[in-house]
Order: C-alpha cells, then structure tokens, then sequence
C-alpha cells in the first residue's frame, strides 16, 4: 500500500521540523558570546562600601572578593563587633554590586531566548535577569 505524501504547511521548510543547523549555530554563537563576557568580568571590579566608606572592598564582576581596605581611625579594640559589621557590609555591598554587573553585562547575551527550565545551570538563572 503506498504512503498518502502529508500536505507541506506553506512557510515550512522541506523536510519538516524547521532549520535546527542555524539554531544550532545561534546557540554555538550565544555560547561563544556568553563565555567571552564571563571572561570579561573576571577582569572588571566593583567597589563595595560602609560605614561611609571608612570600610572599602573591590571585587571582580566574577563575584571574587580582591581586597579589603579599613580606614585606621575605624579600628578600635574595644569594639571589634561593630568593625566586623562594617566589613560585613561592605562586602554585602560589593557583592550586591558584582550580581549587578554580571547582569548587566550578560543579560543582553540571553536575546529573549526562553530557556525555561536551564535559565538556572551553574547559578547563572540571576545572572540572567
């Protein structure tokens, strides 16, 4: 008995399902383009501050912490609680900052693509946006 050949949908492509060589050719593309900005933000840095600045932290767009600076007249031995706070802050703050870049600079590398459930793969979903 021979096959009834199924009817081709006007704007479909022979073959049937769409063209998944340049979908995957895209997706190599945004995988490239992702990689190159992480690369990128290793090398920026953030400044993450408290207590008006008398506590400084300078961080990488990777989230790495690469210093911590303490203004002298801050150090006091009879309160190491408070100072502990600030520098708790500052790297709060510095971190908070580097999330920020991470989406600023990556978010536009997304293009609107839905990806669903692998938005979140390596903690990448709130770099995402």
């Amino acid at each position: 008995m021979a096959k009834t050949p199924r009817p081709r949908v006007p704007g479909q492509p022979k073959g049937g399902g769409g063209d998944l060589g340049q979908m995957m050719k895209q997706m190599q593309k945004m995988q490239a383009d992702m990689a190159a900005a992480q690369d990128a933000l290793a090398t920026e840095t953030v400044e993450g501050s408290a207590g008006g600045g008398v506590v400084k932290v300078v961080v990488t767009g990777a989230g790495e912490v690469q210093s911590v600076r303490i203004a002298p007249e801050v150090v006091d031995p009879d309160d190491v609680e408070m100072l502990e706070d600030l520098v708790l802050a500052a790297v709060g703050d510095g971190l908070r900052r580097a999330q920020q870049l991470q989406a600023d600079r990556l978010g536009g590398l997304a293009g609107g693509l839905d990806l669903g459930g692998l938005g979140d793969l390596g903690g990448l979903g709130g770099l995402l946006g």
